[in-house]
């Protein structure tokens, strides 16, 4: 009984701590889009957001049509990417605040077949999307910027709910061998998460818009850190061995320098190629 509830209360002090770890974090991230976003010199050159900027020009077009605007200035990446990124941000954060850190196993069939699906369906949007640069393609509907950020809102979360288990299984010794989304419920309660996501970005609101966009951009980095940190540690055979944060910390301090030189490296090459940050040349 007594090793029972000391685990029981471990737990609930680690919630305790994830939680106020997020309210500090919005926070600050609240302080800064207020200070940011009320003077139009400061949102033009926030260096915060120009970081932002190049991480999406390594994985975006950046059309700029395609692309929400801050008071004037483009987001770091385009509609539809936005919602991918944040997406994966959601499924990050909120099974991290559900203390599943550790879980290794992938949802259910039936869950990961419905998250599957909305990747379909951002296919067809981006399908129908692409047709629209040749006038005489047919195509489906006129294509709109929120759906561009709802369809690629579903595609985030299907690999948010995907790489994180993955993460788990490749960092932690210590594994729980459940999946990381239990069932259709808590899938329910991600798509009400990801729909007010969508609600704040298309509130056109320049503070709320300034936080998502360095939730997507660090969502990029964070994604290829991720995946850095995967590959090096199955090439090296040192995966499944972390017991603790601070041995997890090292391949994922290596997988972030990667990710910066990655990024870095597609951003120097691309602007070499087009000369512009934004879209392609004639498009």
């Amino acid at each position: 009984m007594t090793d029972f509830r000391a685990n029981w209360q471990e737990k609930i002090n680690g919630w305790h701590r994830r939680w106020k770890v997020a309210a500090v974090t919005a926070v600050l991230l609240s302080i800064m889009a207020l200070y940011t976003v009320t003077d139009p010199a400061r949102l033009a050159g926030s260096p915060a957001l120009m970081g932002a900027d190049y991480a999406g020009y390594a994985v975006c077009h950046r059309i700029s049509d395609r692309s929400f605007v801050i008071a004037g200035r483009q987001m770091p990446l385009c509609a539809r990417c936005t919602g991918m990124y944040l997406g994966v941000a959601l499924s990050f954060g909120a099974l991290i605040l559900a203390g599943r850190r550790r879980w290794v196993h992938l949802p259910p069939w039936p869950v990961l077949l419905t998250l599957i699906s909305f990747v379909g369906l951002m296919g067809i949007d981006g399908i129908n999307s692409y047709s629209h640069f040749f006038p005489n393609f047919p195509h489906l509907y006129t294509p709109r910027n929120w759906l561009r950020l709802a369809t690629g809102l579903g595609t985030g979360l299907m690999m948010g709910a995907i790489l994180f288990p993955a993460l788990a299984q490749t960092l932690w010794y210590d594994q729980v061998a459940r999946p990381s989304l239990t069932s259709f419920r808590e899938l329910e309660g991600l798509l009400l998460l990801a729909g007010l996501t969508a609600v704040l970005v298309l509130s056109n609101q320049p503070a709320v818009l300034y936080v998502m966009a360095l939730i997507s951009g660090g969502a990029v980095i964070f994604t290829l850190t991720a995946l850095n940190s995967m590959m090096l540690l199955i090439i090296l055979r040192r995966d499944a061995q972390a017991r603790r944060w601070r041995e997890a910390a090292v391949p994922l301090l290596i997988g972030l320098a990667l990710a910066i030189i990655q990024i870095s490296a597609i951003s120097i090459f691309r602007y070499n190629w087009t000369g512009t940050m934004t879209g392609f040349p004639g498009v």
